[in-house]
Protein backbone atom coordinates (compact mmCIF):
# COMPACT_ATOMS: atom_id res chain seq x y z
CA UNK A 1 0.00 0.00 0.00
CA UNK A 2 1.96 2.87 -1.19
CA UNK A 3 1.30 6.29 -2.70
CA UNK A 4 3.37 8.66 -5.18
CA UNK A 5 5.36 11.06 -3.52
CA UNK A 6 3.57 14.44 -5.44
CA UNK A 7 3.08 17.40 -4.01
CA UNK A 8 0.97 20.30 -5.67
CA UNK A 9 2.36 23.90 -7.24
CA UNK A 10 5.81 22.11 -7.22
CA UNK A 11 5.43 19.97 -10.25
CA UNK A 12 3.66 18.98 -13.52
CA UNK A 13 1.29 16.33 -14.45
CA UNK A 14 4.41 15.64 -17.14
CA UNK A 15 6.29 15.37 -13.63
CA UNK A 16 4.15 13.41 -12.41
CA UNK A 17 4.02 10.65 -14.95
CA UNK A 18 7.87 10.29 -14.58
CA UNK A 19 7.53 10.13 -10.76
CA UNK A 20 4.43 6.96 -11.44
CA UNK A 21 6.87 5.11 -14.56
CA UNK A 22 9.96 5.30 -12.33
CA UNK A 23 8.56 4.45 -8.83
CA UNK A 24 5.11 2.39 -9.31
CA UNK A 25 6.31 0.93 -13.59
CA UNK A 26 5.20 -2.41 -12.95
CA UNK A 27 1.98 -2.00 -11.82
CA UNK A 28 -1.65 -2.07 -13.75
CA UNK A 29 -2.19 1.89 -14.58
CA UNK A 30 -5.11 1.35 -17.29
CA UNK A 31 -7.45 -1.33 -17.50
CA UNK A 32 -10.18 -1.74 -20.16
CA UNK A 33 -12.08 -5.10 -18.89
CA UNK A 34 -13.96 -4.61 -22.24
CA UNK A 35 -11.13 -4.22 -24.71
CA UNK A 36 -8.69 -6.55 -23.14
CA UNK A 37 -6.20 -3.68 -22.58
CA UNK A 38 -3.82 -3.55 -19.43
CA UNK A 39 -0.98 -1.00 -19.30
CA UNK A 40 1.06 -0.41 -16.61
CA UNK A 41 2.67 2.60 -15.48
CA UNK A 42 6.16 2.41 -17.67
CA UNK A 43 4.08 1.53 -20.52
CA UNK A 44 1.69 3.97 -20.45
CA UNK A 45 4.93 6.53 -20.26
CA UNK A 46 5.87 4.89 -23.41
CA UNK A 47 2.37 5.61 -25.47
CA UNK A 48 2.24 8.99 -23.64
CA UNK A 49 5.43 9.75 -24.76
CA UNK A 50 4.46 9.07 -28.50
CA UNK A 51 1.27 10.38 -28.51
CA UNK A 52 3.42 14.07 -27.23
CA UNK A 53 5.38 13.62 -29.78
CA UNK A 54 2.88 13.05 -32.33
CA UNK A 55 1.38 16.19 -31.42
CA UNK A 56 4.51 17.85 -31.70
CA UNK A 57 5.31 16.56 -35.34
CA UNK A 58 1.72 18.32 -36.21
CA UNK A 59 3.61 21.67 -35.34
CA UNK A 60 1.63 21.80 -32.09
CA UNK A 61 3.25 24.71 -29.70
CA UNK A 62 2.91 24.84 -26.11
CA UNK A 63 -0.30 26.69 -25.56
CA UNK A 64 -1.88 25.71 -28.46
CA UNK A 65 -5.23 24.53 -27.94
CA UNK A 66 -6.36 20.26 -28.50
CA UNK A 67 -10.16 19.92 -28.70
CA UNK A 68 -11.30 16.40 -28.24
CA UNK A 69 -14.66 15.19 -29.16
CA UNK A 70 -15.27 11.38 -28.29
CA UNK A 71 -16.49 9.13 -25.72
CA UNK A 72 -14.66 7.15 -22.63
CA UNK A 73 -12.03 5.45 -25.42
CA UNK A 74 -8.37 4.82 -24.23
CA UNK A 75 -7.25 7.13 -27.18
CA UNK A 76 -8.71 9.61 -24.78
CA UNK A 77 -6.48 8.73 -21.67
CA UNK A 78 -3.52 8.40 -24.51
CA UNK A 79 -4.09 11.97 -25.15
CA UNK A 80 -4.74 13.28 -21.81
CA UNK A 81 -1.57 12.25 -20.67
CA UNK A 82 0.18 13.07 -23.90
CA UNK A 83 -0.51 16.69 -24.60
CA UNK A 84 0.02 17.93 -21.57
CA UNK A 85 3.55 15.87 -21.56
CA UNK A 86 3.65 18.52 -24.29
CA UNK A 87 2.17 21.49 -23.11
CA UNK A 88 -0.54 21.50 -25.12
CA UNK A 89 -4.11 22.55 -23.38
CA UNK A 90 -6.61 20.00 -23.56
CA UNK A 91 -10.38 21.27 -24.68
CA UNK A 92 -12.57 18.62 -23.67
CA UNK A 93 -15.53 17.95 -25.90
CA UNK A 94 -19.36 17.21 -24.48
CA UNK A 95 -20.22 14.23 -26.40
CA UNK A 96 -23.85 15.23 -27.09
CA UNK A 97 -22.97 18.43 -29.20
CA UNK A 98 -24.42 19.36 -32.28
CA UNK A 99 -23.26 21.68 -34.49
CA UNK A 100 -24.15 24.81 -33.35
CA UNK A 101 -22.07 24.14 -30.12
CA UNK A 102 -19.79 21.97 -31.84
CA UNK A 103 -18.76 25.56 -34.04
CA UNK A 104 -18.71 27.72 -31.06
CA UNK A 105 -16.40 25.84 -28.81
CA UNK A 106 -13.62 25.40 -31.60
CA UNK A 107 -14.24 29.03 -32.71
CA UNK A 108 -14.14 30.70 -28.43
CA UNK A 109 -11.23 27.93 -28.08
CA UNK A 110 -8.52 29.27 -30.38
CA UNK A 111 -8.43 25.24 -31.03
CA UNK A 112 -5.90 24.46 -33.61
CA UNK A 113 -6.46 20.79 -33.37
CA UNK A 114 -9.86 18.89 -33.38
CA UNK A 115 -9.56 15.05 -32.14
CA UNK A 116 -12.78 13.13 -32.56
CA UNK A 117 -14.25 9.54 -32.66
CA UNK A 118 -16.28 8.70 -35.56
CA UNK A 119 -19.56 8.96 -33.69
CA UNK A 120 -20.75 7.65 -30.14
CA UNK A 121 -24.50 6.95 -31.17
CA UNK A 122 -23.99 6.28 -34.83
CA UNK A 123 -20.87 4.96 -36.58
CA UNK A 124 -19.83 8.68 -38.56
CA UNK A 125 -22.30 10.86 -36.71
CA UNK A 126 -19.25 13.06 -35.61
CA UNK A 127 -17.68 13.15 -39.12
CA UNK A 128 -20.92 14.49 -40.93
CA UNK A 129 -21.42 17.14 -38.06
CA UNK A 130 -17.99 18.11 -38.26
CA UNK A 131 -18.37 18.02 -42.12
CA UNK A 132 -21.55 20.55 -42.32
CA UNK A 133 -19.45 23.05 -39.47
CA UNK A 134 -16.47 22.98 -41.96
CA UNK A 135 -17.46 22.22 -45.59
CA UNK A 136 -13.87 22.32 -47.05
CA UNK A 137 -12.48 19.05 -44.98
CA UNK A 138 -12.71 16.91 -47.55
CA UNK A 139 -11.10 19.29 -49.95
CA UNK A 140 -7.87 20.01 -48.16
CA UNK A 141 -5.02 18.02 -46.90
CA UNK A 142 -4.48 16.83 -43.39
CA UNK A 143 -2.92 19.65 -41.59
CA UNK A 144 -4.22 22.41 -44.21
CA UNK A 145 -7.66 22.90 -43.37
CA UNK A 146 -8.87 27.14 -44.20
CA UNK A 147 -12.02 28.08 -42.82
CA UNK A 148 -12.76 31.46 -42.37
CA UNK A 149 -15.34 31.04 -39.57
CA UNK A 150 -12.84 28.81 -37.83
CA UNK A 151 -9.48 30.78 -38.52
CA UNK A 152 -7.28 28.86 -36.07
CA UNK A 153 -8.18 25.15 -36.82
CA UNK A 154 -5.59 22.97 -39.31
CA UNK A 155 -5.60 19.89 -37.88
CA UNK A 156 -8.55 17.02 -37.77
CA UNK A 157 -6.84 13.89 -36.26
CA UNK A 158 -9.81 10.69 -36.82
CA UNK A 159 -9.86 8.08 -34.14
CA UNK A 160 -9.73 5.31 -36.57
CA UNK A 161 -7.82 3.38 -39.13
CA UNK A 162 -9.61 4.32 -42.27
CA UNK A 163 -8.01 7.03 -44.28
CA UNK A 164 -10.91 9.83 -44.41
CA UNK A 165 -9.96 13.21 -46.58
CA UNK A 166 -8.75 15.88 -44.97
CA UNK A 167 -8.03 13.97 -41.76
CA UNK A 168 -5.10 12.44 -40.45
CA UNK A 169 -5.47 9.39 -38.61
CA UNK A 170 -4.38 7.81 -34.97
CA UNK A 171 -1.34 5.71 -36.31
CA UNK A 172 -0.61 8.11 -38.69
CA UNK A 173 0.45 10.84 -36.23
CA UNK A 174 2.00 8.61 -34.06
CA UNK A 175 4.28 7.44 -36.54
CA UNK A 176 5.11 10.84 -37.18
CA UNK A 177 5.63 11.26 -33.79
CA UNK A 178 9.01 8.74 -34.90
CA UNK A 179 10.68 12.07 -36.58
CA UNK A 180 10.70 13.95 -33.28
CA UNK A 181 14.21 13.14 -31.60
CA UNK A 182 14.31 12.64 -27.51
CA UNK A 183 16.01 15.80 -27.34
CA UNK A 184 13.48 18.12 -29.26
CA UNK A 185 10.87 16.65 -26.78
CA UNK A 186 12.89 17.23 -23.40
CA UNK A 187 13.42 20.83 -24.21
CA UNK A 188 9.99 20.98 -25.09
CA UNK A 189 8.90 19.51 -21.60
CA UNK A 190 11.50 21.54 -19.55
CA UNK A 191 9.41 24.69 -21.04
CA UNK A 192 6.59 23.62 -18.95
CA UNK A 193 5.50 25.07 -15.52
CA UNK A 194 3.37 24.25 -12.82
CA UNK A 195 1.07 27.43 -13.19
CA UNK A 196 0.82 26.66 -17.10
CA UNK A 197 -2.80 26.12 -18.11
CA UNK A 198 -3.05 22.71 -19.12
CA UNK A 199 -7.23 21.97 -19.48
CA UNK A 200 -9.82 24.17 -20.60
CA UNK A 201 -13.44 23.28 -20.27
CA UNK A 202 -16.77 25.03 -21.11
CA UNK A 203 -19.42 25.60 -18.74
CA UNK A 204 -22.59 27.56 -19.77
CA UNK A 205 -24.19 30.30 -18.16
CA UNK A 206 -27.77 32.17 -17.17
CA UNK A 207 -26.55 35.52 -18.94
CA UNK A 208 -24.37 34.32 -22.06
CA UNK A 209 -22.58 31.30 -23.98
CA UNK A 210 -20.29 28.60 -22.52
CA UNK A 211 -17.73 30.03 -21.04
CA UNK A 212 -13.78 28.20 -20.92
CA UNK A 213 -12.70 27.62 -17.45
CA UNK A 214 -8.70 27.30 -17.55
CA UNK A 215 -7.08 24.45 -15.15
CA UNK A 216 -3.66 24.99 -14.75
CA UNK A 217 -1.02 21.69 -13.72
CA UNK A 218 -1.64 22.96 -10.14
CA UNK A 219 -5.76 23.37 -10.07
CA UNK A 220 -5.74 20.10 -11.14
CA UNK A 221 -3.01 17.92 -9.10
CA UNK A 222 -4.08 19.60 -6.00
CA UNK A 223 -7.04 18.75 -6.13
CA UNK A 224 -7.02 15.44 -7.44
CA UNK A 225 -4.66 15.02 -4.31
CA UNK A 226 -7.31 16.36 -1.55
CA UNK A 227 -9.86 14.06 -3.24
CA UNK A 228 -7.64 10.71 -2.74
CA UNK A 229 -7.11 11.78 0.34
CA UNK A 230 -10.93 11.55 1.24
CA UNK A 231 -11.29 8.23 -0.11
CA UNK A 232 -8.04 6.97 1.05
CA UNK A 233 -6.90 6.02 -2.59
CA UNK A 234 -3.75 4.13 -2.60
CA UNK A 235 -1.43 1.73 -5.45
CA UNK A 236 -3.55 -1.05 -4.08
CA UNK A 237 -7.09 0.42 -4.92
CA UNK A 238 -8.80 0.35 -8.66
CA UNK A 239 -11.31 2.62 -10.05
CA UNK A 240 -14.47 2.45 -12.49
CA UNK A 241 -14.43 5.28 -14.49
CA UNK A 242 -18.08 5.22 -16.06
CA UNK A 243 -18.88 8.93 -16.32
CA UNK A 244 -17.50 10.87 -19.32
CA UNK A 245 -14.28 12.09 -19.45
CA UNK A 246 -15.44 15.11 -21.01
CA UNK A 247 -16.83 16.35 -17.44
CA UNK A 248 -13.88 17.24 -14.96
CA UNK A 249 -15.74 14.09 -12.60
CA UNK A 250 -14.33 11.79 -15.40
CA UNK A 251 -10.71 12.98 -16.08
CA UNK A 252 -10.50 15.01 -12.41
CA UNK A 253 -12.33 12.69 -9.97
CA UNK A 254 -11.41 9.64 -12.48
CA UNK A 255 -8.44 9.59 -14.07
CA UNK A 256 -6.28 12.09 -12.47
CA UNK A 257 -7.24 11.00 -8.73
CA UNK A 258 -6.17 7.41 -9.87
CA UNK A 259 -2.61 9.18 -10.97
CA UNK A 260 -2.02 11.03 -7.95
CA UNK A 261 -2.47 7.61 -5.88
CA UNK A 262 -0.44 5.05 -7.97
CA UNK A 263 -4.02 3.37 -8.05
CA UNK A 264 -5.21 1.46 -11.49
CA UNK A 265 -7.88 3.46 -14.20
CA UNK A 266 -11.10 0.83 -15.31
CA UNK A 267 -12.61 3.14 -17.87
CA UNK A 268 -16.10 1.76 -19.45
CA UNK A 269 -15.86 3.52 -22.43
CA UNK A 270 -20.04 4.44 -22.93
CA UNK A 271 -22.05 3.91 -19.83
CA UNK A 272 -24.41 0.90 -19.17
CA UNK A 273 -25.31 -0.81 -15.73
CA UNK A 274 -24.44 -4.02 -17.30
CA UNK A 275 -20.64 -2.75 -18.43
CA UNK A 276 -20.02 -1.08 -15.46
CA UNK A 277 -20.70 -4.08 -13.12
CA UNK A 278 -18.82 -6.43 -15.30
CA UNK A 279 -15.99 -4.09 -14.99
CA UNK A 280 -16.17 -3.97 -11.56
CA UNK A 281 -16.31 -7.85 -11.16
CA UNK A 282 -13.47 -8.33 -13.18
CA UNK A 283 -11.29 -5.77 -12.14
CA UNK A 284 -11.83 -6.19 -8.88
CA UNK A 285 -12.29 -2.54 -8.70
CA UNK A 286 -12.27 -1.03 -4.76
CA UNK A 287 -13.92 2.41 -6.10
CA UNK A 288 -17.17 3.50 -7.91
CA UNK A 289 -17.48 6.75 -9.82
CA UNK A 290 -21.61 7.93 -10.66
CA UNK A 291 -24.50 9.72 -10.63
CA UNK A 292 -27.70 8.80 -9.00
CA UNK A 293 -29.42 8.02 -11.92
CA UNK A 294 -26.54 5.86 -12.94
CA UNK A 295 -26.01 3.88 -9.48
CA UNK A 296 -30.07 3.16 -9.95
CA UNK A 297 -29.71 1.71 -13.12
CA UNK A 298 -27.18 -0.66 -11.48
CA UNK A 299 -29.10 -1.70 -8.81
CA UNK A 300 -31.99 -2.51 -11.54
CA UNK A 301 -29.26 -4.61 -13.28
CA UNK A 302 -28.34 -6.30 -10.09
CA UNK A 303 -32.41 -7.11 -9.37
CA UNK A 304 -32.15 -8.78 -12.84
CA UNK A 305 -28.43 -10.96 -12.62
CA UNK A 306 -25.81 -11.70 -9.84
CA UNK A 307 -22.35 -9.67 -9.74
CA UNK A 308 -19.67 -9.86 -7.47
CA UNK A 309 -19.11 -6.50 -6.03
CA UNK A 310 -17.74 -7.21 -2.72
CA UNK A 311 -14.38 -5.85 -3.82
CA UNK A 312 -15.88 -2.23 -3.72
CA UNK A 313 -14.80 0.09 -0.96
CA UNK A 314 -15.28 3.89 -1.96
CA UNK A 315 -16.10 5.74 -4.71
CA UNK A 316 -17.48 9.48 -5.31
CA UNK A 317 -21.44 9.93 -6.10
CA UNK A 318 -22.08 13.66 -7.55
CA UNK A 319 -23.97 15.61 -9.64
CA UNK A 320 -27.19 16.30 -7.86
CA UNK A 321 -28.53 15.48 -4.17
CA UNK A 322 -28.27 11.73 -2.71
CA UNK A 323 -31.46 9.81 -1.63
CA UNK A 324 -31.11 7.68 1.17
CA UNK A 325 -32.22 4.34 -0.25
CA UNK A 326 -29.94 5.13 -3.11
CA UNK A 327 -26.82 5.42 -0.71
CA UNK A 328 -27.90 2.67 1.55
CA UNK A 329 -27.90 0.29 -1.11
CA UNK A 330 -24.51 1.54 -2.29
CA UNK A 331 -23.13 0.47 1.52
CA UNK A 332 -25.70 -2.47 1.96
CA UNK A 333 -25.74 -4.25 -1.62
CA UNK A 334 -22.50 -3.01 -2.94
CA UNK A 335 -20.57 -3.23 -0.06
CA UNK A 336 -19.24 0.45 -0.71
CA UNK A 337 -18.96 1.07 3.18
CA UNK A 338 -16.80 3.99 2.38
CA UNK A 339 -18.52 5.78 -0.72
CA UNK A 340 -18.25 9.71 -0.65
CA UNK A 341 -20.33 12.67 -1.86
CA UNK A 342 -18.40 15.59 -3.87
CA UNK A 343 -19.53 18.75 -4.55
CA UNK A 344 -18.20 21.10 -7.07
CA UNK A 345 -18.30 23.00 -10.01
CA UNK A 346 -15.64 23.10 -13.18
CA UNK A 347 -14.45 26.28 -12.11
CA UNK A 348 -13.18 24.91 -8.95
CA UNK A 349 -11.33 21.92 -10.59
CA UNK A 350 -14.19 20.76 -9.82
CA UNK A 351 -14.24 19.75 -6.01
CA UNK A 352 -14.80 22.02 -3.03
CA UNK A 353 -16.45 19.64 -0.21
CA UNK A 354 -16.52 15.85 0.43
CA UNK A 355 -17.85 13.88 2.85
CA UNK A 356 -15.59 11.35 5.02
CA UNK A 357 -15.19 7.91 4.16
CA UNK A 358 -16.77 6.93 7.79
CA UNK A 359 -19.12 9.67 7.39
CA UNK A 360 -22.93 9.01 8.76
CA UNK A 361 -25.48 7.75 6.61
CA UNK A 362 -27.19 10.77 7.16
CA UNK A 363 -24.23 12.86 6.61
CA UNK A 364 -24.10 11.38 2.74
CA UNK A 365 -27.55 12.21 1.95
CA UNK A 366 -28.56 15.68 4.04
CA UNK A 367 -24.97 17.47 3.10
CA UNK A 368 -22.37 17.49 0.30
CA UNK A 369 -19.56 17.17 3.12
CA UNK A 370 -17.37 19.71 4.33
CA UNK A 371 -14.46 21.77 2.73
CA UNK A 372 -11.85 19.52 1.07
CA UNK A 373 -8.40 19.83 2.51
CA UNK A 374 -6.51 23.16 2.59
CA UNK A 375 -9.73 24.65 0.66
CA UNK A 376 -11.40 27.25 2.22
CA UNK A 377 -15.45 27.43 2.18
CA UNK A 378 -17.87 30.35 3.44
CA UNK A 379 -21.82 30.98 3.25
CA UNK A 380 -21.94 34.68 2.75
CA UNK A 381 -25.34 37.31 1.92
CA UNK A 382 -25.87 37.46 -1.87
CA UNK A 383 -26.16 41.05 -1.69
CA UNK A 384 -23.61 42.26 1.36
CA UNK A 385 -21.11 39.57 0.89
CA UNK A 386 -20.76 39.32 4.23
CA UNK A 387 -19.97 36.01 5.73
CA UNK A 388 -22.77 34.84 7.28
CA UNK A 389 -22.97 32.68 10.99
CA UNK A 390 -23.71 29.04 11.25
CA UNK A 391 -27.27 27.64 9.89
CA UNK A 392 -27.87 30.62 7.78
CA UNK A 393 -28.55 30.28 4.24
CA UNK A 394 -26.44 32.32 1.43
CA UNK A 395 -24.00 32.49 -1.32
CA UNK A 396 -21.59 29.32 -0.82
CA UNK A 397 -17.96 30.50 -2.02
CA UNK A 398 -14.25 28.91 -1.88
CA UNK A 399 -10.87 29.96 -2.35
CA UNK A 400 -7.92 27.89 -2.54
CA UNK A 401 -4.93 26.01 -5.46
CA UNK A 402 -8.12 24.86 -6.61
CA UNK A 403 -9.90 28.14 -8.13
CA UNK A 404 -9.82 28.31 -11.84
CA UNK A 405 -7.09 30.75 -13.70
CA UNK A 406 -10.37 32.60 -15.60
CA UNK A 407 -12.53 32.26 -18.16
CA UNK A 408 -10.55 32.03 -21.56
CA UNK A 409 -11.22 35.33 -23.31
CA UNK A 410 -13.94 36.71 -21.57
CA UNK A 411 -12.09 38.79 -17.88
CA UNK A 412 -16.01 40.57 -17.19
CA UNK A 413 -17.06 37.35 -16.58
CA UNK A 414 -13.92 36.06 -14.43
CA UNK A 415 -14.40 39.14 -12.65
CA UNK A 416 -17.79 38.39 -11.72
CA UNK A 417 -17.31 35.19 -10.72
CA UNK A 418 -13.82 35.11 -8.48
CA UNK A 419 -13.61 38.74 -6.42
CA UNK A 420 -10.66 40.79 -5.79
CA UNK A 421 -9.60 38.57 -2.42
CA UNK A 422 -9.86 35.54 -5.09
CA UNK A 423 -13.39 33.97 -3.55
CA UNK A 424 -14.75 31.59 -6.35
CA UNK A 425 -18.42 32.92 -5.75
CA UNK A 426 -20.60 29.33 -6.66
CA UNK A 427 -23.55 30.56 -7.43
CA UNK A 428 -25.48 27.97 -4.82
CA UNK A 429 -26.86 28.82 -1.69
CA UNK A 430 -25.99 26.49 0.88
CA UNK A 431 -26.10 26.11 4.63
CA UNK A 432 -23.01 25.33 6.89
CA UNK A 433 -23.43 23.65 10.11
CA UNK A 434 -21.64 24.03 13.24
CA UNK A 435 -18.66 20.80 12.13
CA UNK A 436 -18.43 22.91 8.35
CA UNK A 437 -20.90 20.32 7.02
CA UNK A 438 -22.64 22.11 4.02
CA UNK A 439 -25.86 21.18 2.42
CA UNK A 440 -26.57 22.95 -0.87
CA UNK A 441 -30.60 24.45 -0.23
CA UNK A 442 -31.39 25.97 -4.10
CA UNK A 443 -29.39 28.05 -6.78
CA UNK A 444 -29.35 32.19 -7.25
CA UNK A 445 -29.73 31.21 -10.96
CA UNK A 446 -31.85 29.33 -13.19
CA UNK A 447 -29.45 26.26 -13.49
CA UNK A 448 -31.52 23.15 -14.17
CA UNK A 449 -29.67 19.56 -13.12
CA UNK A 450 -30.88 16.89 -15.49
CA UNK A 451 -29.51 13.57 -14.50
CA UNK A 452 -26.20 14.96 -13.13
CA UNK A 453 -25.60 17.29 -16.51
CA UNK A 454 -26.17 20.66 -15.95
CA UNK A 455 -28.48 22.78 -18.28
CA UNK A 456 -28.68 26.13 -18.39
CA UNK A 457 -32.02 28.12 -19.71
CA UNK A 458 -30.60 31.19 -20.94
CA UNK A 459 -28.77 28.80 -23.39
CA UNK A 460 -31.97 27.14 -24.29
CA UNK A 461 -33.86 30.03 -24.96
CA UNK A 462 -31.96 32.02 -26.84
CA UNK A 463 -31.64 28.91 -29.21
CA UNK A 464 -35.21 28.78 -29.82
CA UNK A 465 -35.46 32.14 -30.26
CA UNK A 466 -33.83 31.35 -33.51
CA UNK A 467 -37.21 29.35 -34.68
CA UNK A 468 -39.13 31.99 -37.27
CA UNK A 469 -42.13 31.62 -35.54
CA UNK A 470 -40.93 32.10 -31.63
CA UNK A 471 -41.90 36.04 -30.26
CA UNK A 472 -40.68 35.07 -26.83
CA UNK A 473 -39.43 32.18 -24.89
CA UNK A 474 -38.78 31.04 -21.31
CA UNK A 475 -37.08 27.72 -20.10
CA UNK A 476 -37.47 26.46 -16.36
CA UNK A 477 -36.65 22.97 -14.73
CA UNK A 478 -39.72 20.58 -13.50
CA UNK A 479 -39.08 17.59 -11.46
CA UNK A 480 -38.10 14.24 -12.57
CA UNK A 481 -38.54 11.27 -10.44
CA UNK A 482 -35.67 9.64 -13.03
CA UNK A 483 -33.42 12.75 -13.87
CA UNK A 484 -34.01 14.91 -10.63
CA UNK A 485 -35.01 17.78 -13.29
CA UNK A 486 -36.56 17.91 -16.62
CA UNK A 487 -36.37 20.93 -18.89
CA UNK A 488 -39.68 22.77 -20.34
CA UNK A 489 -40.22 25.64 -22.36
CA UNK A 490 -42.94 28.03 -22.08
CA UNK A 491 -43.03 29.62 -25.82
CA UNK A 492 -45.20 32.68 -27.18
CA UNK A 493 -45.85 32.78 -30.83
CA UNK A 494 -45.71 35.26 -33.33
CA UNK A 495 -49.06 36.77 -34.34
CA UNK A 496 -51.01 34.01 -36.95
CA UNK A 497 -48.51 31.43 -35.88
CA UNK A 498 -48.87 27.86 -34.79
CA UNK A 499 -46.98 25.25 -33.49
CA UNK A 500 -46.64 21.88 -32.22
CA UNK A 501 -44.67 20.25 -29.58
CA UNK A 502 -43.29 17.76 -32.55
CA UNK A 503 -42.11 20.68 -34.61
CA UNK A 504 -40.28 22.66 -31.77
CA UNK A 505 -38.13 19.08 -30.60
CA UNK A 506 -37.62 18.79 -34.31
CA UNK A 507 -36.16 22.27 -34.78
CA UNK A 508 -33.78 21.29 -31.84
CA UNK A 509 -32.99 17.76 -32.72
CA UNK A 510 -29.54 17.09 -34.29
CA UNK A 511 -28.69 21.02 -33.49
CA UNK A 512 -28.44 20.91 -29.68
CA UNK A 513 -27.70 18.16 -27.49
CA UNK A 514 -30.34 15.89 -26.59
CA UNK A 515 -30.15 16.43 -23.31
CA UNK A 516 -30.94 20.56 -23.54
CA UNK A 517 -33.84 19.53 -25.56
CA UNK A 518 -37.16 20.58 -23.58
CA UNK A 519 -39.56 17.30 -22.84
CA UNK A 520 -42.25 19.69 -22.45
CA UNK A 521 -43.45 22.57 -24.69
CA UNK A 522 -45.87 24.77 -23.51
CA UNK A 523 -47.58 27.74 -26.07
CA UNK A 524 -49.10 30.52 -23.86
CA UNK A 525 -50.21 34.01 -24.40
CA UNK A 526 -48.15 35.27 -21.44
CA UNK A 527 -45.56 35.12 -19.10
CA UNK A 528 -46.66 36.00 -15.53
CA UNK A 529 -44.37 39.07 -14.46
CA UNK A 530 -43.85 41.76 -11.33
CA UNK A 531 -45.08 45.40 -11.07
CA UNK A 532 -41.73 46.16 -13.20
CA UNK A 533 -42.30 44.05 -15.81
CA UNK A 534 -39.60 41.22 -15.00
CA UNK A 535 -40.74 37.33 -15.58
CA UNK A 536 -41.52 35.09 -12.66
CA UNK A 537 -39.72 31.75 -13.31
CA UNK A 538 -40.85 30.41 -10.44
CA UNK A 539 -44.32 31.11 -11.16
CA UNK A 540 -43.90 29.11 -14.18
CA UNK A 541 -42.07 26.26 -12.82
CA UNK A 542 -45.63 25.59 -10.79
CA UNK A 543 -47.84 26.06 -13.77
CA UNK A 544 -45.94 23.42 -15.20
CA UNK A 545 -46.16 21.35 -12.27
CA UNK A 546 -49.90 21.30 -12.49
CA UNK A 547 -50.15 20.82 -16.02
CA UNK A 548 -48.45 17.91 -15.71
CA UNK A 549 -50.20 16.62 -12.51
CA UNK A 550 -53.25 17.36 -14.64
CA UNK A 551 -51.96 15.24 -17.45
Amino acid sequence: MQRPDITAGKMTISDMVDILAENFGNSIGLEYHELGIRHNFRQLRELWDQVAKGLMALGIARGDKVAIWANNLPEWVYTQYGSARMGAVLVTVNTNYRSSELEYLLRQSDATTLILTGGVREPYEYIRILNTVCPGIADSRPGNLSEKNLPFLKNILYLGKENIAGMYNWDEVLRRGETVTDPEFQARRAQLRPDDVINMQYTSGTTGFPKGVMLSHTNLIGNALSMAECMKLTSDDTMCIPVPFFHCFGCVIGTLTCMVSGAAMAPVTSFSAADVLRTVEASRCTALLGVPTMFIAEFEEMDRQAYDTSSLRTGVMAGSTCPVEVMRRVIEDMGAKEMTIVYGQTEASPGITQTRDHDSLELKTTTVGRALPHVEVKIVDPVTGEELPVGQQGELCTRGYHVMKGYYKMPEATARAVDKDNWLHTGDLGVMDANGYCSITGRIKDMIIRGGENIYPREIEEFLYLHPKVKDVQVVGVPSRKYGEEVAAFILLKPREEATDKEMAAFCRERISFHKIPKYFFFVDQFPTTASGKIQKYKLREIAKTRLEGC
